[in-house]
C-alpha cells in the first residue's frame, strides 16, 4: 500500500472514530451544563490543565518518540527492536505516572489553593491521580500502533474511552438520584478514569491477547537500558517542551477566573464565564479537528520515513496537499459557525453566552485546523524545539492577553489573543517549511 494511501486510510479510521467520540461528548458537554451548571462546568474545566500537565509529564514525549522510532525500526525491517521498544516505552511511562499519582495525592490541597485558587478542586485532583497509570499504557500502545500506521486499535480504544466514561458518569448519576445522594461534579472526573481503565484493558488485549502477564515478562532491563536512551533521547526535548508549554497554559487558564474577577466579576461570575468558554464554546469550535488531528497522527511517522528515505519531492507534495485542504476545510467551519453560532449556543446549551464566544472563535477556524498538521510535520522532520519555540511564542501571546486584555476589555479581549496566537503559528510554520523544502531540494 502505497504511503497516499496509508495516510488517506488511517486518517479515514481515526476522523471517523473522532468525529463519533466528539459527538458524544458534544452531548456530554450539554449534560454536564444542565446537570451541574456553568459554575460546576467552570470547576471541572479547571482540574483540566493539571490534568494536561501531568499527562505531559508521563506519556506525551514518550508517545511521540516511540512512533517516531517504531516507524523507524519497521523501515529497516527490525520488528524486534520495535517490540522491544514498546516494552521500554511501558516502563518508563507507569513508573513516572505511579510518581505523579503519588505526588498529585499527597499535595492536592496546596495545589488547588496557590494554583488553581479554588479549594474545591482538592477532591476533584485526588480522585483524577489515579487516570494517569491505566493512561500511560493506553498513550504507549497507542503510539507502538501509530508508529506502525496502523489505526485500527488506537481508533476503537478512543471510543471505548468515550463510551466507558460518559456511561460510567450517567449511571452514577442516576444512582445518586436514586438513592438520594448528591455526588456534583466529581463524579465527571470520577469518569475519566474509568475510560482511561476500559481503554487500557482493551488495548493491552488487543496486543497481547490472553496472554498479557506471560508476554511482559519477557522484559529484559538490559533491553531496557539499550532502548531507554534512543527513546529518551527523542522524549526528552518533547516533554520538557510540552511540560513548559503545559504549565505555562496551565498559567493562563487558572488565570483568566482571576483576571475577570479584576474586570468586576463575581467568583461566581468569572467560573461560569470560565465554564461556557472552556465547556461549551471550545469543544464547539475544536469539533471539526477531529480530521486535521487524525491527519496530524498519520503524518509524523509518515513525515519521518520520508525524511529517512531521503524523498523531498514527496515531502514538498505532501505539505502543500495538507496545507490547501485544511485552510479550505477551516473556511468551510468558519462560515458555518458564523451563520449558526447564536443558534447552537442558545438551543443546545441554553447559554446566549456561548453563542457570542462561538462566533467570536470562529474566525480562528482555518488557522487553527491548519496548525495542528504544520506542527506535526515540523515534529516529523526532527525539528522538535523549533515546534517548542513556535508554540511558546503563540502562548507569550495568549498569556498577554490574559493579564493585560482581560482587565480592560474581559473576557472578549482574551479571544482576540487567541486569534492573534493561530495566526502567529500559521506564519511561523509556512515561513519555516518553505525554507526548509528551499535548503533541502
Amino acid at each position: 500500500m502505497s504511503r497516499k494511501h496509508t495516510i488517506l486510510k488511517g486518517t479515514f479510521i481515526l476522523t471517523m472514530t473522532g468525529f463519533a467520540t466528539r459527538f458524544m461528548g458534544f452531548f456530554y458537554r450539554i449534560f454536564l451544563s444542565h446537570t451541574f451548571g456553568e459554575e460546576g462546568v467552570g470547576l471541572y474545566q479547571l482540574v483540566f490543565p493539571i490534568y494536561a500537565l501531568c499527562f505531559s509529564l508521563t506519556c506525551v514525549g514518550i508517545e511521540l518518540a516511540l512512533s517516531r522510532c517504531i516507524a523507524a525500526h519497521m523501515t529497516q525491517g527490525k520488528q524486534k527492536e520495535a517490540r522491544e521498544l514498546l516494552y521500554t516505552s511501558l516502563f518508563l511511562t507507569v513508573t513516572a505516572s505511579i510518581l505523579v499519582t503519588l505526588v498529585l495525592q499527597r499535595y492536592a490541597m496546596p495545589i488547588s489553593e496557590v494554583f488553581l485558587h479554588e479549594p474545591r478542586c482538592a477532591d476533584l485532583l485526588i480522585i483524577l491521580s489515579y487516570a494517569f497509570p491505566f493512561a500511560s499504557v493506553h498513550s504507549c500502545i497507542c503510539g507502538y500502533y501509530f508508529g506502525l500506521k496502523q489505526t485500527g486499535i488506537p481508533a476503537i480504544s478512543q471510543f471505548v474511552e468515550q463510551t466507558a466514561r460518559i456511561l460510567s458518569v450517567y449511571l452514577l448519576y442516576l444512582y445518586g438520584i436514586r438513592s438520594g445522594i448528591h455526588f456534583g461534579v466529581s463524579i465527571a472526573v470520577a469518569g475519566m478514569i474509568a475510560g482511561e481503565i476500559f481503554s487500557s484493558v482493551f488495548c493491552l488485549h488487543a496486543l497481547f491477547g490472553k496472554n498479557v502477564l506471560a508476554s511482559l515478562s519477557r522484559f529484559h532491563f538490559r533491553g531496557c537500558m539499550k532502548h531507554s536512551r534512543e527513546l529518551l533521547s527523542l522524549s526528552v526535548p518533547l516533554t520538557a517542551s510540552r511540560v513548559l508549554l503545559n504549565l505555562l497554559q496551565s498559567i493562563e487558564a487558572v488565570s483568566i477566573p482571576v483576571r475577570l474577577q479584576h474586570y468586576g466579576m463575581s467568583l461566581s461570575e468569572s467560573l461560569s464565564t470560565y465554564g461556557v468558554l472552556t465547556g461549551m464554546a471550545l469543544p464547539c469550535i475544536l469539533f471539526p479537528s477531529a480530521i486535521t488531528n487524525s491527519v496530524s497522527t498519520m503524518l509524523l511517522p509518515t513525515v519521518a520515513e520520508i525524511q529517512a528515505l531521503n524523498h523531498r519531492k514527496e515531502l514538498s507534495a505532501l505539505i502543500q496537499k495538507v496545507t490547501y485542504s485544511c485552510i479550505f476545510l477551516g473556511s468551510i467551519c468558519c462560515v458555518s459557525l458564523l451563520s449558526f453560532g447564536k443558534w447552537i449556543g442558545a438551543i443546545l446549551f441554553h447559554s446566549p453566552m456561548a453563542g457570542d464566544y462561538i462566533i467570536t472563535l470562529a474566525w480562528m477556524c482555518p488557522f487553527l485546523y491548519t496548525n495542528n498538521t504544520l506542527i506535526s510535520m515540523i515534529n516529523g522532520i526532527g525539528k522538535t524545539t523549533l515546534s517548542f519555540c513556535i508554540n511558546f511564542s503563540s502562548l507569550g501571546i495568549r498569556i498577554v492577553s490574559v493579564f493585560l486584555m482581560i482587565p480592560l476589555f474581559g473576557i472578549e479581549g482574551y479571544l482576540w489573543g487567541l486569534l492573534a496566537s493561530q495566526v502567529c503559528i500559521f506564519l511561523f510554520c509556512l515561513a519555516y517549511l518553505k525554507y526548509y523544502l528551499r535548503k533541502t531540494a
